[in-house]
C-alpha cells in the first residue's frame, strides 16, 4: 500500500494572553501520584564585584531563584498547603491529578516486571477504564466511564497528553498505535467530566502519560521480549542531566504475525523529551514523537461467525464456515461484486503520525509562571479496512498561553490559573473503492471531504485552602467551536461508469459553557473526602456529518453536542503505609449523547452516529492496594457502570419507517462489572532477594450490542500468571538485569476482545427482528488472543 501524502499549511497569527481574573479550577484526587525526583539546575554566571548593598540586594535574589526548583511536581494533595510547590510545579499537576477530581496514577512499577505490548496492558489497573480492540496490533479504544465504548474504533470522548502535550487532535480523535508503555514512568487517569480544563471531547476524562526523567535512568537501557505469534518487540531508552539540558530517549521496533489471520504487523515508535534551563527564570521543553505503522487487518464478525471460527481459520479458502467477507466491485466503481476474505483483498493499515512541540516557561517571580506551548501533529493514513480506502493527511495546530500563580487572599493560600487556547485542523480526505485484486487494490474514488475544525476559548480555575483541612475548587472553561465542510459523493452508472456527483456541505457553529465546582476535606492522614459537580461537552466531527444510517454518504448535519454533568462523591482510607482503598460514586447526566453504531455490510462508511436525547451514566469505582506482607501484595480495580438511555426515540426503516422506544433500555457497549485483580510475591531480603510472581484475574461482564437489548456479547474471565527476577550488577558499566516470563490466558479462554454496536433490523410487517437474526450481523467481533506465552528481558548500562 502507498501512502498518500499531501502538503498543507497554515498561517496563524497568536495574541499571546495574559489574562488575570478572579476565577480558577483545581481538583483533588483519590490517589496521589508519587513525587519525582526533583531536578535543580541553574545556569552558572561571572559576576562583576557589586558594592555591598548591591551584592546583598543581588544575594537575597538568587536565594529566591534557587528556591525554585524545576517544574517536577510534587503529590497534588498538597498543591496549596506547601510552600515549596513552584507555579510551574503546579501547572504540570494540572495534567497529572488536579485537585477535587477521582484520578489514579498508575506508576512504572505496575508494569516493569511484565509484557507490555500496549495500554491495555497497564491501563487495566485503574478503575473507571474499559478496554476494546480497534483496528490494529496496538489500536485500542480506550473508555472512561463508558465513555467510548460506543466507538467503532480509535479513542473519543477523552483527551490524552504525553508530558502534558496534546496528542489529541481538535477534531477529538487519539489513537493509541503511538503508545508503547516501555517509554513511561507513569500514567495519569482522571476521571468524570472535565471539559472546564480539558476543552471539547474531555466528556469522560483524560489521560496523561509521563516519561521518566533522563536523571532517573542516568545511562541507557535495552530491553527485548518476544513470544508467540511471533511477537517481538526491540526497545531502548536513554536519559540523561547533563549542566542545565535533560533529555528521555525512546525508541522501539515491534512486529507480529497475530493470531487472527491476516493480522500481522510492523510498527515503529521515537519518543523523545528534552528540557534546557535557559535562565533561572526560563526553561524549554522539546516534544518529538513518530509512529510507523504497517499492519494487515482481518475482517469484524458476526456472534454466530465468532461462535464458529475465532481465529478465522482457513478463510483463505472461500466457503470456509465463520469467515467474514467483504463484497467489491470486480471493475472498482459499479456492477457485480464478488466477495472476498481480508488475506484475499488485502485489507490493512498504512500509517504515520507525527508530533513536534515545544514549550516555554518564565518565571515572574517565585509566585507566578507564565506559560506557552505550541504542537503540531500530521496523521497520514492509507487505511483499506472494508469495501473502501480512506486516504488522507491530517494535519494540526495546538497552541496553548497561561497563567499560573500562587498567591494568599484573606490569609489563606490560593492557586490561580488563566489561560486562552487555539487549535485548528484543516484536511482533505478521499475515499475509494478496494476491487479485487489483493494487496488492497484500489478502485474509482467514491468520495471526497474537503474540511476544517476549529476550537479557541478560554479557561480560569481557583483553588482556595478555606481552613488547613478544607480546599475549595471552582472553574470554567468556554469554547467556540466551527465546523465547515464539503463532502463530493461520486455515483458510476453503465459500464464506462459515467459519473454524477453530489455536493454536501455544512457550516455549523457551536459555543459550549462548562463550570466546576469542588469540595477537598482531609481531616487527618488516615481520611481524605471528595465532592465535586463538573461539565463536559463534545461537538460532533465533520466526517459525522456527512454520514447516514445506511453508511451511504449523505446529509446527517443536524447533529448536536453532547453535553454532560456529573457528580462524584468518594473518599480515601490510608490507615497505614500498607493499605489503601479508594471508593467512588459518580451520576452523570447527557444530554445529546453521541453514539455510533455499526452500518449494514458493504456500505462505504462502517459507522454511523447520532444523538440519544438523554440518557444516564451511574456507578461505582473501586481500588485496594494492600501489603500482606513485606513480600506479599493484593491489588483490585473494579468497576461498576449502569447506563441507560432516559429518552430516546428509534426510527427503523425497510421502505417503511417504524419508531421504537429505547427509553429505559442499556446503552449497548457497556460492560456493567469490570474487575482486574493481582495477588503478587516479591522477595526482599535474602538469597532470594528480586525473584518474584504473580497471578492476576481479569474479569468483564456480559453486554448488550444493540439499542434494542435483544443481542448480549459474552463476557469472560482471564487468568495471567507472571514469574520475574531483578538484580544490581556490580560492574562499570552495567547496572541491573531483568527479566520475566508470563503466561497470558492461562486456560485458553475463548473470549470476545471487541464488539461494536449493530443496529437493529424491522421484519416486512414491523417487527424488530430477534436475536437469532441480529446474530448472523457481520462488523462487530473480534475475538481475544487464546494463550499466548511471553519472556522478555531488560538490562540497564551505566
Amino acid at each position: 500500500m502507498s501512502r498518500y501524502h499531501a502538503l498543507r499549511g497554515v498561517s496563524v497569527a497568536a495574541v499571546q494572553l495574559t489574562l488575570f481574573a478572579p476565577f480558577s479550577m483545581a481538583h483533588g484526587q483519590s490517589s496521589s501520584p508519587a513525587p519525582l525526583p526533583p531536578v535543580n539546575v541553574e545556569a552558572p554566571r561571572e559576576v562583576a564585584p557589586k558594592p555591598a548593598a548591591q551584592r546583598r540586594r543581588a544575594q537575597s535574589s538568587t536565594a529566591r531563584r534557587q528556591a525554585r526548583p524545576s517544574p517536577v511536581p510534587p503529590p497534588a494533595a498538597t498543591l496549596v498547603q506547601s510552600v515549596n510547590v513552584t507555579p510551574g510545579e503546579t501547572r504540570a499537576i494540572l495534567n497529572q491529578a488536579p485537585n477535587g477530581q477521582t484520578a489514579t496514577t498508575i506508576d512504572r512499577s505496575r508494569f516493569d516486571n511484565r509484557p507490555a505490548f500496549s495500554v491495555a496492558d497497564v491501563l487495566r489497573d485503574s478503575p473507571g477504564i474499559s478496554i476494546k480492540q480497534g483496528n490494529g496490533p496496538r489500536d485500542f479504544g480506550i473508555s472512561i466511564r463508558g465513555s467510548n465504548a460506543r466507538n467503532g474504533f480509535a479513542i473519543r470522548n477523552i483527551v490524552i497528553f504525553d508530558d502534558g502535550f496534546p496528542v489529541t487532535q481538535p477534531d477529538g480523535l487519539s489513537r493509541s498505535d503511538l503508545i508503547d508503555p516501555h517509554a513511561y514512568g507513569a500514567i495519569d487517569v482522571i476521571r468524570g467530566p472535565s471539559s472546564a480544563l480539558y476543552g471539547n471531547y474531555a466528556t469522560g476524562g483524560a489521560l496523561n502519560f509521563r516519561m521518566r526523567p533522563g536523571r532517573e535512568i542516568d545511562g541507557f537501557e535495552y530491553g527485548v521480549e518476544g513470544g508467540s505469534f511471533g511477537y517481538l518487540n526491540n526497545y531502548f531508552t536513554a536519559g540523561k542531566k547533563v549542566g542545565n539540558f535533560e533529555y528521555t530517549l525512546f525508541g522501539s521496533d515491534v512486529r507480529g504475525d497475530g493470531y487472527i489471520q491476516n493480522s500481522w504487523f510492523n510498527t515503529q515508535t521515537v519518543n523523545f523529551l528534552g528540557t534546557l534551563q535557559a535562565s533561572p527564570d526560563d526553561r524549554l521543553t522539546f516534544k518529538l514523537i513518530n509512529n510507523e505503522l504497517d499492519t494487515r487487518l482481518p475482517v469484524r464478525l458476526s456472534l454466530n461467525q465468532y461462535y464458529q471460527n475465532p481465529f478465522q481459520n482457513g478463510c483463505e479458502t472461500p466457503g470456509t464456515p465463520g469467515c467474514g467477507t467483504v463484497s467489491l466491485f470486480n471493475n472498482g466503481f459499479n456492477g457485480t461484486r464478488t466477495p472476498l476474505s481480508a488475506i484475499a483483498a488485502g485489507l490493512g493499515r498504512d500509517d504515520r503520525r507525527t508530533i513536534v512541540g515545544g514549550r516555554w516557561e518564565h518565571d515572574f517571580d517565585n509566585q507566578t509562571t507564565w506559560r506557552n506551548q505550541f504542537v503540531f501533529d500530521d496523521r497520514n493514513i492509507n487505511q483499506p479496512t472494508g469495501t473502501t480506502s480512506a486516504i488522507g493527511d491530517f494535519a494540526s495546530y495546538n497552541f496553548i498561553s497561561d497563567v499560573t500563580r500562587r498567591g494568599e487572599i484573606f490569609g489563606m493560600d490560593t492557586m490561580t490559573y488563566v489561560g486562552g487556547f487555539f487549535n485548528m485542523l484543516p484536511w482533505s480526505s478521499d475515499t475509494r473503492n478496494v476491487m479485487p485484486g489483493g494487496n488492497a487494490t484500489l478502485g474509482r474514488i467514491i468520495a471526497n471531504t474537503t474540511a476544517s475544525h476549529t476550537n479557541w476559548g478560554f479557561r480560569a480555575r481557583e483553588e482556595i485552602k478555606l481552613a488547613p483541612t478544607l480546599t475549595a475548587i471552582a472553574g470554567i472553561g468556554w469554547e467556540n467551536t466551527n465546523l465547515w465542510g464539503v463532502n463530493s459523493a461520486y455515483t458510476y452508472t453503465g459500464p464506462t461508469g459515467v459519473t454524477s456527483t453530489r455536493l454536501t456541505g455544512a457550516d455549523r457553529q457551536f459555543q459550549n459553557t462548562a463550570p466546576e465546582l469542588a469540595l477537598l476535606f482531609k481531616p487527618d492522614s488516615e481520611w481524605q473526602f471528595r465532592a465535586r459537580v463538573g461539565a463536559g461537552y463534545g461537538t460532533p466531527q465533520v466526517g459525522n456529518l456527512f454520514v447516514i444510517s445506511s453508511g451511504q454518504f449523505g446529509n446527517n448535519a443536524q447533529l448536536k453536542a453532547q453535553r454532560n454533568i456529573g457528580y462524584d462523591l468518594g473518599g480515601d482510607w490510608t490507615p497505614n503505609n500498607a493499605l489503601k482503598v479508594s471508593l467512588t460514586g459518580f451520576y452523570e447526566f447527557f444530554r445529546d449523547e453521541l453514539v455510533t453504531q455499526a452500518t449494514p455490510a458493504g456500505a462505504p462508511n462502517t459507522t454511523y452516529t447520532f444523538n440519544a436525547p438523554r440518557s444516564e451514566h451511574r456507578g461505582v469505582e473501586l481500588a485496594i492496594g494492600w501489603r500482606l506482607s513485606p513480600a506479599w501484595r493484593f491489588t483490585a480495580a473494579y468497576t461498576y457502570l449502569d447506563e441507560v438511555y432516559t429518552e430516546y426515540v428509534e426510527n427503523l426503516t425497510n421502505g417503511t419507517t417504524y419508531s421504537f422506544n429505547r427509553t429505559g433500555n442499556k446503552i449497548p457497549g457497556i460492560s456493567p462489572n469490570e474487575l482486574t485483580a493481582r495477588l503478587s510475591w516479591d522477595e526482599t531480603a535474602g538469597p532470594l532477594h528480586g525473584l518474584g510472581a504473580f497471578v492476576e484475574v481479569v474479569w468483564k461482564d456480559s453486554f448488550y450490542m444493540d439499542n434494542a437489548n435483544l443481542l448480549r456479547a459474552p463476557g469472560y474471565e482471564l487468568v495471567n500468571a507472571n514469574v520475574h527476577y531483578k538484580t544490581d550488577l556490580v560492574s562499570e558499566s552495567l547496572k541491573s538485569l531483568n527479566v520475566f516470563l508470563e503466561v497470558r490466558n492461562l486456560f485458553d479462554r475463548t473470549y470476545v476482545a471487541s464488539a461494536n454496536n449493530i443496529g437493529n433490523t424491522v421484519t416486512a410487517a414491523g417487527l424488530q427482528n430477534p436475536a437469532s437474526v441480529l446474530a448472523n450481523t457481520t462488523g462487530s467481533i473480534y475475538a481475544g488472543s487464546p494463550r499466548t506465552f511471553v519472556a522478555g528481558m531488560k538490562i540497564a548500562f551505566r
